[in-house]
């Protein structure tokens, strides 16, 4: 199983922090956001790693081979960062992943090393990993859910009222899954170019056509999504306790 890092995005809600640094790279409780991940990661037993880069890509390049010398890390850069969004990157790791299973992380969410160990040791193939204790708001990937724990629906513009949680932006993909994932990511975005689309909708289209996920339910786990400021300060008293 591999893991693909989101870090493309500049980050510009959470300017002037980024002005100089890319997001993934933030320090929240004295660490930065990706060595937080890449270490979580690895203490699951995750060793083969796909870094998407867009803004700032030397730097993080840098500072992951200064931290992580020996890790095995695939970089691929989307050179069109700033006129796409996160599907248009995704679908860029499609040969990179090849035939494997994939766990895909969004670069800017903090999160401790349980999140991690629950979805890697959960039986099935595809999941999401859904934190049912929160406020929902258009801001948020929100999820529905089955009595079986099967995800119905997905989306920033599913209606909070049909919402069981948010979807917090890290999910597993088996192989023989991944591989109809980026076609619906070609078809839906690439060739329409749809560049500036998220990749979230992609997955209820993927349960519309039969390939079902189930939520791993991470609810009173530590995570945060860093958009804002707020959010910003949030994780860092989150992780300070």
């Amino acid at each position: 199983m591999k893991a693909i890092i989101l870090t493309a995005g500049v980050g510009s809600r959470i300017r002037p922090l980024t002005d100089n640094t890319p997001k993934c790279l933030l320090e929240v409780a004295g660490q930065p956001i990706l060595k937080r991940m890449i270490d979580n990661l690895k203490s699951s037993g995750i060793t083969q790693f796909i870094v998407i880069t867009g803004y700032m890509a030397e730097t993080v390049k840098t500072y992951i081979a200064d931290n992580y010398p020996a890790l095995e890390v695939t970089y691929i850069h989307n050179d069109r960062y700033e006129e796409t969004n996160t599907g248009y990157s995704l679908f860029l790791t499609r040969d990179a992943v090849g035939d494997d299973s994939f766990i895909k992380l969004d670069g800017d969410v903090v999160f401790e090393p349980a999140v991690i160990e629950k979805l890697v040791k959960d039986s099935h193939e595809n999941c999401l990993t859904i934190d049912r204790n929160i406020q929902l708001d258009k801001e948020e990937v929100k999820a529905q859910i089955g009595e079986g724990g099967e995800v119905l629906k997905v989306g920033k513009t599913l209606d909070a009222r049909m919402a069981h949680g948010e979807s917090i932006g890290i999910e597993k993909v088996g192989k023989d899954t991944g591989k109809v994932f980026y076609e619906i990511l070609e078809r839906d975005i690439v060739e329409k170019q749809k560049w500036q689309e998220y990749y979230d909708d992609s997955y209820t289209t993927l349960v519309a056509e039969g390939h079902p996920f189930y939520a791993v339910d991470i609810s009173g786990l530590k995570w945060v999504e860093i958009d804002t400021h707020e959010d910003y300060d949030r994780a860092n008293d989150m992780f300070e306790a």
